[in-house]
């Protein structure tokens, strides 16, 4: 592993399995996050341009208080399929919200916009449970495979300057000194326009006109209209984010993080959230460890660290 990635992982929260499908030769894929039963989920979408599903479904007042799995997509908005197949999965091994009929698998997902880097093909039902298959709680893959397969990243310059952009987690335990096993967690995928920066080192990872950029240079360049955006890629940009905990909280306080992993974003890539953008956070808690009120507050703070964290990992990792 590289010794510039952040430590951690998103199933370092007890219960939470992550499985992916990757097609190489065509350049996409999808990630599929399974959650324990009870957990609380909340979402907050930042971009002009969303690819999503059943995301509704995850606010303050919505009647649902929180899904089964997360999918993340490549394949614009056809990779949206892929959700149906954890749907089966999850239906298949008795999952689901309890309804007076039947249980109902609430999985909300999200997609990317990778469809001009290999052939035009997006996941599909058979991926999305094929991945939630896999799924595990042990281990799982970063960088270029999943969701992040054909992520790409830098590209306020045009298409012919992008990078590679990825799959990132990372994670962070809190109280630590008492020895609790409380967590603070996040899994990205960046398909970004922007630059991006590990906000913690100053260190530019990735840079339209190249990784000599830095922010200066480019806010800079922007403000005097002396980057040529013609031929740009306004409408195929996207960082996807899934932040967690296994701490108590409401459904107030999960949607609270979403709104903070957005804040992490803002840490780790400039230009963000603009109107070509489908940036999009989807957050979570696994209702295990009662804690207090300070440490709530920790909490969502830490979110927008861990998902800024986990979004430099995402392309120190891509291959």
């Amino acid at each position: 592993m590289s010794e510039l990635l952040k430590p951690g992982s998103l199933i370092d929260i007890p219960g939470v399995k992550v499985g992916h499908s990757s097609d190489l030769d065509s350049c996409t894929g999808c990630t599929v996050v399974l959650l324990p039963d009870g957990s609380i989920s909340g979402v907050d979408v930042r971009g002009g341009a969303p690819g999503s599903r059943e995301t509704d479904l995850l606010r303050p007042m919505g009647h649902v208080p929180g899904a089964n799995a997360f999918v993340l997509s490549g394949g614009s908005a056809f990779g949206l399929d892929a959700a149906q197949g954890v749907v089966q999965f999850l239906r298949d091994n008795d999952v689901g919200y309890q309804t007076s009929d039947t249980k109902i698998p609430i999985v909300p997902a999200a997609i990317i916009y990778d469809l001009g880097i290999g052939e035009p093909i997006a996941p599909t039902q058979t991926d999305g449970y094929e991945a939630a298959k896999i799924a595990s709680s042990e281990s799982f893959a970063v960088g270029s495979v999943g969701a992040g397969t054909g992520a790409t990243v830098a590209k306020l310059l045009g298409p012919q300057h992008r990078l590679k952009g990825g799959l990132g987690t990372a994670s962070i335990r809190v109280g630590s000194s008492t020895g609790t096993d409380l967590f603070v967690a996040a899994l990205a995928v960046t398909n970004a326009m922007g630059a991006i920066y590990d906000f913690e080192s100053g260190e530019t990872l990735a840079s339209p006109g190249g990784s000599g950029k830095d922010l200066n240079d480019l806010v800079e360049a922007l403000a005097s209209d002396k980057i040529p955006r013609k031929g740009s890629s306004p409408d195929s940009n996207t960082t996807l984010v899934i932040v967690g905990t296994n701490a108590r909280l409401d459904s107030v306080a999960v949607n609270r993080l979403a709104v903070s992993g957005s804040s992490g974003m803002a840490r780790a890539i400039w230009p963000v959230h603009t109107r070509g953008d489908g940036d999009l956070v989807f957050s979570f808690a696994t209702q295990e460890i009662d804690c207090e009120e300070e440490t709530k507050l920790a909490i969502e703070g830490l979110a927008a660290v861990i998902t800024a964290r986990a979004i430099t990992n995402s392309v120190i990792a891509a291959t």
